[in-house]
């Protein structure tokens, strides 16, 4: 590895080029420091743009550039745009005069509108964001079909979700992750609609200002927010048909002056999903099961955001912001299973397993928040949250065995499920920075408490007095993290570094009471009383550190180190049994253990087009989703997560834009090996490796002022999901366009996805002595239509962005992901 990176490290430096400095001061006409104003370096033979910046609080800007002849434009809305006469730049740092803008003529601004369009893809150093509502073909997705799109990550066939072949994500919600786990999770995503999203942002290596948790990194969902002067707002309304119809609406207003801003929207969703999916299990007891499940989901849900910032000085600014999810949902199956002997593949039996699961999904999150900042460079977040999810989970598992020759009814059982949860989340946090030591120095501290409530009742609907007649269980989970961190940052000359380090004290004690039923080998079974109390203290160091090679703006190298932490999920550690029939069934695992992953990153980007970066990753512990068997009875298998292996993962990841006329493209390709480890038992043991990549491209086209199209595209080669599944390779492609009407302020979107209808998924599975192949897909192929239209004000002053204290808790109500059935 050693003379790997010093090769790499050579063939860089060796493209590393001397560059001066481009820097001065922007003023006002009433001689006030411009801040946010967009700085421009252009080449004096064709005006092209070669760099730009933004000017700081003190209103200074500083651009490297290349011995040449440029020209220096100075842009900032209200004011009449700026140009330098000519300057050489040589073997000299050059500093301009003072540059003094005037306010525009509001008689010059009549009638001109002012537009800009964010790329699809933005590569930066430290994260790959996905502006999604500058995209034809996002209209009318979800947040998690979004996530199957978005560059490096996969989502697998139980909606789990990984980056760059690593299932340690952090899911965060407007910079808080989402506390819910598994099937929890995957439908909440799903409620989030493209329409209430601005971009995703894939952070793969964040430094110690943030949690410590997430091997993989942070998936930041960051829904919009008006940043429009004045009162304004936009209507929007989508209509999607695959096998059934699909409805989306939603409203967004927005009041902003100099002392207040305040913002809202509501979003409706209304849908029917069909998935199919077929399973083949070979057990160790000589048993095969052919099993075939059609599945419906319905959703209907009212999503909402509200919030107002009050500016109390230039320097300080005090903010509440509320947001949340009402779901109302439903999954219902309709499946059977052929039981088989293995050795003869004679059927014996048939099973039919019809399940209704009626489901209510809701959550309130309440941010209070405060910011100081001034022109010296001092700056303090203060953030306080509250969160609360509740869930209800009411099902029917209704279960018929037939004899298959004869058709005979051999056995009937009606079971319900009741399982009310209730999560609670109390975060605050504090971040300091202030310029230090010839550097920039950040501090910080947050606590969290979170209380996790749960039930289980299981009633016997056929036989009210005999087994079965009641299973009461209760999983109560409480946690406490206090956390610290400390970051410097520095550049000398060329050279920028940060090192920071960051401290988590982490107590959870979880408790689980109840009764079990085990089945004996004959058929027969009782009921096992269980009573277990889990506690854990431990306090864990992690470091990151950085450097980035920036002597020419055309070839920037960087390396990156951290080391991180992925805690189970607090449904994962809850061990209640989920019956999905006689023979299968999930269950939680009170000794799952935290997962620690150490990471490097080696980047190198080339003209702000071409990004190439290589990383290695070494995990402890990893969270491994297997299908095991019941020892008193090895026909019955179930779902659970175990401490299972070591994960070594070694990826190369190349992303390129392209902007061409009217055509902008972007292509991504990652590629990785990884290989997972581990001795557990004679038939347990891993040792799978494989070699896989994704590759990820957009491609959009402007036919006219008011015409555009889009071509998007993913596939993935078979890979690995959840250490133990061997996956098929999977892929498909959107093509869509798009109409602005009205001067801009009406957009139609027409959309159809996977048209060529390849997205289909499959696994395979050998573990425990058992072998399990499945394969299932969903309406994928889909017409979508959406309209927008904007009214009111579009005079934009940039919105303040909050990451609030609720940032790692949230994630974790997430758990294994959801299931196929959804």
């Amino acid at each position: 590895m050693r003379k790997h990176l010093l090769v790499l490290l050579s063939l860089f430096s060796s493209t590393l080029l001397l560059a001066q400095h481009v820097s001065g001061l922007i003023h006002d006409d009433s001689g006030k420091p411009v801040s946010g104003a967009t700085v421009s370096l252009l080449h004096i033979k064709d005006s092209s743009t070669f760099k730009f910046a933004t000017t700081k609080d003190d209103g200074r800007f500083s651009i490297m550039a290349d011995t040449g002849s440029y020209l220096v434009n100075v842009s900032y809305i209200g004011f009449t745009p700026y140009y330098t006469s000519s300057i050489t730049v040589s073997n000299k740092d050059i500093t301009l005069p003072i540059i003094t803008l005037k306010k525009a003529d509001a008689s010059t601004l009549k009638g001109v509108t002012v537009t800009s369009t964010r790329p699809m893809i933005e590569v930066k150093a430290d994260k790959t964001v996905l502006n999604v509502e500058g995209t034809i073909n996002a209209v009318g997705n979800d947040a998690l079909e979004l996530l199957r799109k978005s560059p490096g990550v996969m989502v697998d066939k139980d909606d789990n979700i990984s980056l760059s072949g690593k299932n340690g994500v952090q899911i965060y919600i407007d910079g808080r992750p989402s506390p819910l786990t598994g099937q929890d999770l995957a439908s909440y995503l799903k409620t989030l609609q493209s329409s209430q999203i601005e971009a995703i942002e894939i952070i793969t290596n964040p430094s110690s200002k943030y949690d410590a948790a997430g091997n993989a990194g942070i998936i930041n969902i960051r829904l919009k927010k008006n940043k429009s002067f004045g009162t304004n707002g936009s209507v929007n309304a989508g209509w999607n048909i695959g096998t059934y119809a699909k409805y989306n609406g939603g409203l967004s207003l927005n009041h902003r002056n100099a002392k207040i801003n305040t913002f809202g929207n509501f979003n409706y969703f209304r849908a029917r999903y069909a998935n199919y999916m077929n399973m083949y299990r070979e057990t160790v007891t000589d048993s095969l099961f052919q099993q075939h499940n059609d599945m419906q989901f319905k959703n209907n849900s009212i999503g909402f955001k509200a919030g107002l910032d009050y500016f109390l000085s230039k320097k300080s600014t005090v903010g509440f912001i509320t947001n949340g999810n009402l779901a109302d949902q439903n999954f219902s199956t309709n499946g059977n299973a052929l039981i088989s002997h293995l050795a003869t593949k004679d059927i014996d039996r048939i099973m039919i397993a019809n399940n209704n699961n009626e489901i209510d999904r809701d959550n309130v999150n309440i941010n209070l928040n405060y910011r100081y900042n001034d022109t010296s460079g001092r700056e303090l977040n203060v953030d306080a949250d509250y969160g609360w999810y509740h869930i209800v989970n009411n099902q029917l598992q209704p279960t018929d065995m037939y004899a298959y020759a004869t058709n005979t009814l051999l056995s009937r059982e009606l079971q319900n499920m009741y399982t009310p949860s209730r999560i609670d989340i109390y975060t605050i946090k504090a971040d300091y920075d202030q310029n230090l030591w010839k550097g920039r120095v950040g501090l910080g501290g947050k606590l969290s408490f979170v209380k996790s409530d749960n039930a289980f009742d299981q009633y016997d609907m056929l036989h009210p007095s005999g087994p079965f007649t009641e299973g009461q269980n209760n999983f109560d989970y409480r946690e406490n993290i206090n956390a610290g961190y400390a970051t410097y940052n520095r550049q000398i000359k060329k050279v920028t570094f940060q090192v920071g380090l960051r401290v988590e004290n982490t107590n959870a004690e979880g408790h689980s009471a109840g009764k079990r039923w085990y089945y004996n080998a004959d058929g027969t079974g009782s009921y096992k009383y269980f009573d277990s109390l889990t506690k854990r203290n431990y306090t864990d160091v992690f470091p990151s550190a950085s450097i980035t090679l920036n002597q020419n703006p055309d070839n920037q190298f960087s390396i990156s180190y951290s080391r991180r932490i992925d805690r189970p999920a607090y449904q994962d550690l809850n061990p209640f049994e989920f019956r999905l029939d006689k023979y299968a069934f999930r269950r939680g695992n009170t000794l799952l253990q935290p997962q620690y992953t150490n990471i490097i990153d080696i980047t190198h980007a080339f003209k702000s087009k071409l990004t190439t970066k290589l990383t290695y990753s070494h995990v402890n512990d990893v969270f491994a989703q297997v299908i095991d068997v019941v020892e008193t009875n090895q026909s019955q298998s179930y779902l659970t997560k175990k401490n299972l292996a070591t994960q070594d993962i070694v990826g190369l990841n190349f992303s390129y834009n392209l902007k061409y006329k009217a055509l902008t493209s972007y292509i991504n390709l990652n590629t990785y090996y990884s290989h997972f480890k581990s001795n557990d038992g004679p038939t347990r043991n891993i040792d799978i490796n494989v070699y896989a990549a994704n590759v990820y491209a957009q491609n959009s086209v402007k036919l006219s002022e008011i015409w555009s199209a889009e071509l998007s595209g993913w596939y993935s080669t078979p890979s690995l999901w959840q250490g133990t599944f061997k996956s098929w390779a999977m892929g498909g492609l959107d093509i869509g366009g798009q109409a602005k009407l009205l001067k801009g302020k009406a957009t139609i979107k027409a959309t159809v996805t996977d048209f060529l209808h390849t997205l289909k998924w499959g696994s395979t599975n050998s573990y425990a002595g058992q072998y399990s192949r499945m394969n299932g897909g969903w309406e994928s192929r889909q017409f979508r239509l959406n309209l927008t239209y904007r009214f009111g004000s579009t005079e934009i002053k940039a919105a303040r962005q909050r990451n609030t204290a609720s940032e790692e808790e949230n994630k974790r109500t997430q758990g294994g992901g959801g299931s196929p059935n959804q």
